[in-house]
């Protein structure tokens, strides 16, 4: 994408809101389809990764599978109605565009989901590498819809809210969270297992807040 510099690109507290004012180059129909698939595959396969690692990460994912762990009921199940309240959230703060946006990145996702169960189960895997991997697979999922005016969801939402209104950077602050929820895990899972997915969630997070900063993206 073609950037287009300004007096405030790199002041992270005076700089434009990387979603939502207007840009210099707008993203066409097809290339926000495009994102907006190519975003929920890239966060659906890290959170296969993550499963299949026994690991959980941040946000309503993280809950979803964590959830999901405790009770087995599935994840595309859970994660789609955890994520409802925020939904209507994202109705009242973010307006209809952004929020038809993102339920279709949550029902993505979900349907993601049951393709990856169903074309790439995975039997074994080394926890860390999972753990990592899924991190920043799903990191970049999630960068790849905030620059589609679009999100998975959850503390995503609070995130843009926190970053446009006072210009602290979303990844910081969905960091926060993220390991709020990871301590949860504590109940369910074995600590080294917590202690792995921290990390992870930590390499989302910075993979967010290094990469999704005010005036510094300029399409929408």
């Amino acid at each position: 994408m073609d950037a287009v510099t300004t007096p405030d690109a790199d002041d992270p507290t005076t700089g434009p809101s990387l979603v939502f004012d207007e840009k210099a180059h707008a993203h066409s129909v097809a290339e926000d389809v495009l994102g907006i698939l190519t975003g929920t595959f890239l966060v659906s396969l890290g959170l296969h990764l993550l499963h299949a690692a026994h690991a959980v990460t941040g946000g309503t994912a993280g809950l979803s599978l964590l959830l999901g762990y405790a009770t087995a009921w599935p994840f595309w199940l859970l994660f789609a109605v955890i994520n409802v309240p925020f939904a209507l959230l994202a109705v009242w703060r973010r307006g209809w565009d952004f929020t038809i946006r993102t339920i279709i990145a949550i029902a993505l996702v979900s349907a993601w989901a049951l393709v990856h169960d169903a074309l790439f189960p995975i039997t074994q895997i080394e926890p860390w590498y999972g753990t990592l991997a899924g991190n920043l697979l799903a990191g970049v999922g999630v960068l790849i819809l905030f620059r589609h005016r679009s999100s998975v969801g959850g503390v995503n939402i609070i995130g843009l809210e926190v970053q446009d209104r006072t210009g602290f950077r979303a990844g910081w602050t969905m960091m926060i969270f993220d390991l709020l929820i990871i301590l949860a895990a504590v109940l369910v899972m074995p600590w080294p297992n917590v202690v792995m997915s921290a990390v992870g969630a930590v390499l989302l997070n910075l993979v967010l807040a290094l990469n999704h900063r005010p005036g510094r993206y300029l399409g929408h």
